[in-house]
């Protein structure tokens, strides 16, 4: 047996010294094991004889299996055979019992009738021509009842007057032997023997009118029977005996008939005093229940025998034969309603059970297939070593895949990183670069380079993040953000291309749509720019609409892009998903662009628990539709509508507060768009279709217009008419006339500047719209506010200066060009700074006391990285604050500082969730990317420094 299981091993590979182990442990044999394994591994000889051996136990094992089969079907059928006896031998009890008790009822409702008719009435209201005549028309109500008498009581004295009355003699009952119906004579019977009592039948119906006369207290069996039914005031049966005349086998059911006033809870003795008489019905036992088989399709299917079991050491069969072919019994027991007796019904089948045909077949089948399967086992054994050998080779195979994909991922991410790096110190030289003194050509070629850098870092930022998303390394920010900012940011970055190209771009955002919410605004600012960037690229002539509208959920929203473009063909749809895919060859040479924004927004909508879809028709247009989940920044509505108008407040200048603007455009849409951003201002807008209404509008008098806003289209198309609408408002009487401003698409729109001259000239405002953008415009017409504020979003470097003027401030980074140009950017803002291009001097230099009020400190760096140095810095500090508190330091020594922490700022160009994370795990206060952004700066420096603007007002 051991040496069957060996050869086995051939084709397990690595696996066979663990099965090995395991077989040692079963049956402590493995030095034999051993010396099989080791002498005849990989040898043909022993594969064969192992899988004869193994083809040899299948066999036996099905043979047993399809033997048991067999067994187990034969007795499920033997079983279903019984269960289908049970069920019909139950059913014909149940028919017979049922019946028998519809008779019962109905014997013992006469014997009330009798009661109260015969002898409640005087004189009676029954004969036995009545009697008859009603037994008669009434028997189809007792189906099983062969006829019904009833026995008067008579006492020894009454018995000659009774005998007179009746005008015959009070019979015995013959001997219990067989009297053949035609040698029956009531006449010669003798007469009842002088007892205490007697019990003639006076009523019978006419099928037992035999029986007139006789006294039923003369017979044993129906002695009994009466004195039972008498004493127990229910109906009782006899035990089965031969029937006068008919000499079949019957019972009699006998019912007592009591006076009317007998009380319900009388006891034995009582009923029997208060007897009248008996009422008795007779059933002929074998024609009643071969009349109720009768009845039933399957009667011969089984045998039927019924036997009265009181003596349960000597049954007596009721019914039936005990011949059968079947050795299957089963037992019904019957309830007649006389708890003295006792009856069941025995059945069985007729024939002997069918031949198990389905057992014989199945277990053959099984038998069958078992022997197929094993000669299919063996025939593909000659197969199993090339099967496992080039199993290896594809595990190889794909070990090799996984490797070359992830270090395709890692170098991806390396050389991205790499060359963002070099890039980096380039744009951030150019943008010191911008800043001296330059002539225009000058200011144009670094302007062109700048430029073309940041396309080139968009690219490789782009790849990097297709990187991480195959390698499942992507993470997501949950930070507070400003959702209206960043679709404004979004405008401002397309508003030259879409007035170059004269394509309107809007942006509309329902009032429910939280000001605040809670994600990752740098992402979800990075799939807008895909899908709006898209739209520009392949929108001609048209507009493209973003709309952002609130779903059922409340902190996710349904983002809209709708473009009138050129469209996506059918054929190329089911593709626009899927990285470096374009819709045609052609279009990476027109437009530009590998093909992984999509995928990329994608990718991005899917981390953010979002759904994204597009339907577009060719040379019509497209519209791409996603939904990202956010966290709203207020807990309840209040708060939300409190928290925007703190924000519009504080971002609105005051004067425009209480202004009225009239917005002249008879397009709805684009109307509802201007009118978005104007109110966003805290102007109040209204809205008319064309110049005439303006005039009744104005001229009324019943509101102040403080400005006017007039769509390009109804100026151009009403030129004769906008004259004389300039004009008109030169005459207004009343105020100063409202500003008169055009909102326009095209760059190239100069029309207006010549339609009109003087005080009256109307300003032009270049969509898209932004709140901000429509400020500045309002302030300069309006000669208000503050003029110095720049795009939406920015802060200006003013105030960068107030908050780094006289900050000493260290800058650690081991790249010479990279520590050059943050130098550079804070040296731009008025700050002191000192460099070091390592983590140990960095070390060196804070080590308390020191005057520094912060350091940005590179994260990658050679013997020391940023992280390490961190950790040092703040363990060092640590120690320090707890010696000055417990008095082992000086405070005067430490410049009176009781708690020293140096604000440390990592600068890293991978500016990742992880990374993140890593900044604040190892003891940093923050972070900034590289190259330095004013706004970026500010935010950081802010949470540290004050201005000095503020300290010395």
């Amino acid at each position: 047996m051991v040496k069957s299981w060996t050869p086995r091993l051939v084709f397990l590979g690595d696996g066979a010294k663990i099965l090995l182990n395991l077989w040692k442990k079963i049956t402590g044999n493995s030095c034999k094991i051993q010396h099989h394994y080791y002498q005849y591994i990989g040898t043909k000889r022993v594969r064969k004889s192992w899988w004869w051996k193994l083809l040899v136990i299948w066999v036996v094992l099905w043979t047993l299996v399809s033997l048991w089969v067999f067994w187990y079907m034969s007795s499920q059928a033997m079983e279903k055979r019984k269960e289908t006896l049970a069920r019909m031998c139950d059913k014909r009890a149940r028919m017979l019992q049922d019946q028998f008790n519809v008779s019962m009822n109905h014997v013992q409702a006469m014997s009330i009738l009798i009661s109260t008719f015969h002898h409640g009435k005087s004189p009676s209201s029954i004969d036995q021509r009545t009697f008859a005549k009603y037994t008669e028309r009434t028997a189809f109500e007792r189906p099983l009842t062969s006829g019904v008498a009833y026995a008067v009581r008579v006492l020894h004295s009454e018995r000659e007057q009774f005998e007179k009355q009746q005008g015959w003699t009070i019979k015995r009952m013959p001997e219990q032997t067989p009297v053949h119906k035609d040698e029956y004579n009531a006449e010669a019977l003798e007469p009842s023997p002088i007892t205490e009592e007697y019990s003639p039948v006076i009523f019978a119906q006419d099928t037992i009118s035999h029986v007139v006369s006789l006294d039923m207290l003369s017979g044993k069996e129906d002695r009994d029977n009466v004195l039972r039914a008498r004493a127990s005031g229910k109906g009782v049966l006899t035990a089965p005996f031969r029937l006068l005349k008919s000499n079949r086998l019957g019972v009699i059911l006998t019912f007592a008939v009591y006076k009317t006033d007998l009380p319900s809870n009388a006891t034995p003795n009582e009923r029997i005093q208060a007897t009248d008489g008996y009422l008795g019905g007779v059933f002929h036992i074998e024609s009643l229940v071969e009349k109720l088989l009768q009845q039933l399709a399957s009667k011969q299917t089984i045998l039927v025998n019924v036997y009265d079991t009181t003596n349960s050491l000597h049954p007596i069969s009721m019914y039936g034969s005990n011949v059968s072919d079947d050795g299957l019994q089963y037992v019904s027991t019957l309830n007649f309603g006389d708890p003295f007796r006792k009856h069941e019904m025995r059945c069985r089948f007729k024939q002997k059970p069918p031949w198990p045909w389905l057992a014989i077949s199945t277990s053959i089948g099984i038998l069958v297939i078992a022997l197929l399967v094993g000669h299919i086992f063996h025939a593909t054994m000659n197969r199993i070593a090339k099967v496992e050998d080039d199993y290896h080779e594809m595990e190889k195979l794909k070990k090799r895949a996984e490797a070359a994909d992830v270090a395709k991922s890692q170098f991806l991410a390396t050389v991205s990183h790499e060359i963002r790096t070099p890039m980096n110190g380039v744009l951030g030289m150019l943008h010191m670069l911008m800043d001296t003194d330059l002539d225009v050509t000058q200011q144009d070629y670094v302007g062109t380079a700048q430029a073309s850098g940041k396309a080139l870092v968009s690219l490789i930022n782009e790849v990097l993040d297709q990187a991480k998303i195959e390698s499942g390394k992507l993470e997501l920010e949950a930070v507070q953000f400003d959702l209206r900012a960043i679709l404004d940011d979004v405008l401002s970055l397309f508003s030259g291309k879409s007035q170059e190209k004269g394509v309107e771009l809007a942006v509309y955002i329902f009032d429910k749509v939280p000001e605040t919410l809670i994600g990752d605004p740098g992402r979800f600012r990075q799939i807008i720019i895909n899908l709006v960037g898209n739209s520009i690229k392949f929108t001609e002539k048209g507009h493209i609409f973003v709309t952002v509208h609130p779903s059922s959920g409340g902190g996710d929203g349904i983002h809209r892009m709708e473009d009138t473009g050129s469209g996506i063909p059918i054929e190329a749809q089911y593709r626009i998903f899927t990285p470096f895919m374009q819709v045609g060859p052609s279009i990476s040479r027109i437009h530009g662009g590998t093909g992984i924004g999509l995928s990329i927004s994608k990718s991005l909508v899917c981390l953010m628990n979002g759904e994204i879809g597009f339907a577009s028709i060719p040379k019509i247009g497209s519209t791409f539709t996603f939904t990202a989940v956010f966290t709203t920044a207020c807990s309840n509505t209040s708060e939300l509508k409190n928290h925007q108008i703190n924000t519009q407040s504080s971002s609105v200048s005051s004067e425009f507060r209480g202004m009225t603007a009239l917005i002249v455009d008879p397009r709805t849409v684009r109307a509802k768009v201007s009118r978005y951003h104007i109110q966003r201002l805290g102007i109040r807008v209204e809205v008319v279709p064309d110049l005439n209404q303006v005039f009744s509008s104005i001229g009324s008098g019943k509101t102040v217009i403080d400005t006017v806003l007039i769509e390009q289209e109804v100026w151009d198309k009403e030129f004769a008419l906008s004259t004389l609408f300039v004009d008109k408002l030169r005459k207004l009487d009343h105020g100063v006339p409202p500003k008169l401003f055009i909102l326009t698409s095209s760059v190239s729109y100069t029309r207006s500047n010549s339609a009109t001259s003087g005080v009256y000239t109307p300003t032009i405002i270049m969509k898209p719209l932004r709140s901000s953008m429509l400020a500045a415009s309002l302030q300069r017409a309006m000669g208000v506010g503050n003029r110095v504020n720049g795009r939406n979003g920015e802060l200006p470097g003013l105030s960068v200066r107030y908050l780094l003027l006289q900050r000493k401030i260290l800058v650690v980074d081991d790249n010479n060009v990279n520590l050059r140009v943050a130098a550079g950017a804070l040296k731009k803002y008025g700050a002191d700074v000192v460099c070091a291009d390592g983590g140990k001097k960095a070390i060196s230099l804070l080590k308390p006391p020191h005057n520094f009020d912060a350091c940005f400190m590179d994260i990658q760096m050679p013997e020391m990285d940023g992280f390490e140095a961190t950790k040092i810095i703040r363990d060092m500090e640590h120690k320090i604050n707890d010696r000055i508190q417990h008095g082992e330091l000086s405070v005067e020594a430490y410049e009176n500082v009781h708690d020293w922490h140096v604000p440390i700022l990592a600068m890293t160009a991978d500016v990742i969730q992880a990374t993140r994370e890593e900044c604040l795990k190892c003891g940093m206060d923050g972070y900034v990317s590289k190259p330095f952004e004013a706004e970026q700066l500010y935010l950081e420096v802010s949470r540290f420094f004050h201005s000095v603007a503020d300290q010395n007002p």
